[in-house]
């Protein structure tokens, strides 16, 4: 089976340990939410852990394979993309993960997309918390109080 498909079925089946042998050790996450990628297969794999928790009725519900230039080194590499749709606290999402490998078949990348904005900013903050739980980001601190 292609990483692609054990990869789609190792997040619809809420499987995270499943996923730790399709990435590379240096994987990086492009997040809808963060400016600079989730790097490491540790971090990810911590990051996929909330996200499993955090979305609802996640499902995938097409994908495209082809090639596509990489960050890693401004090279093509088999990609595949996968639209998917979940909800979290009430909010639809509509989604792409697009994965890129590495000459193994390996997940070297990957690129989250996901719409409308007001749940990109619900998200964000439900992987904050759950992040913060887990221990991977510290707690974000409280505004203070006017007056």
């Amino acid at each position: 089976m292609a990483a692609a498909q054990r990869f789609r079925d190792a997040v619809e089946k809420a499987e995270l340990a499943a996923l730790e042998d399709l990435f590379t050790e240096d994987i990086r996450l492009y997040s809808p939410v963060k400016f600079v990628p989730f790097e490491g297969r540790a971090m990810v794999l911590g990051l996929f852990g909330v996200l499993l928790r955090t979305f609802e009725d996640f499902r995938y519900v097409g994908a495209f394979d082809g090639t596509s230039q990489t960050s890693f080194d401004g090279g093509e590499a088999p990609s595949e993309i996968l639209l998917f749709r979940a909800t979290v606290d009430g909010k639809e999402i509509h989604g792409i993960d697009l994965l890129h490998f590495d000459d193994a078949g390996l997940i070297k990348e990957i690129t989250v997309m996901v719409r409308p904005q007001s749940a990109v900013q619900v998200l964000g903050q439900a992987v904050l918390r759950g992040l913060a739980a887990d221990g991977l980001v510290p707690a974000p601190t409280p505004a203070p109080a006017e007056g």
